[in-house]
């Protein structure tokens, strides 16, 4: 099932994709475009960082209060191999930790075959409804 990101509207301009989402699980991917990469033809670290960023946020949205929302307060990444150009990147994020005012989730970034690309792991702060 893919998911409408019109509500994302940077990751919607990278071209995310939402594959699955669940309180406990979310997938995507990612064309990796000429516009998203570096020198060499790879893949860009900070669109490496918003890919996983948007999955993690959508996690973290299915599991706030009614009227509450979210915002990243922490993220760190850690490179481990390229994706070139005109492949796609698969990414995984299941949460670490989800309480009342935060939740931490952690994405695996992979390549074709399975190469990983990345480990991200950020904390969604809640956002408690106004009024």
């Amino acid at each position: 099932m893919e998911l409408d990101v019109s509500v994302m509207p940077f990751s919607r301009l990278m071209g995310v994709e939402i594959l699955s989402a669940a309180k406990d699980r979310v997938e995507g991917r990612l064309l990796v475009r000429d516009d998203l990469c570096t020198a060499g033809a790879i893949l860009h670290g900070g669109a490496v960082m918003a890919f996983a960023d948007a999955l993690g946020a959508v996690g973290a949205a299915l599991n706030l209060p009614e009227g509450a929302l979210t915002t990243t307060i922490e993220s760190k990444t850690n490179f481990i191999g390229a994706a070139k150009a005109g492949t796609y990147v698969t990414a995984v994020s299941l949460p670490a930790h989800i309480g009342g005012r935060s939740s931490v989730w952690q994405t695996r970034i992979e390549g074709e075959g399975g190469k990983l690309v990345a480990l991200v792991t950020q904390t969604q702060m809640v956002l408690p409804p106004r009024g």
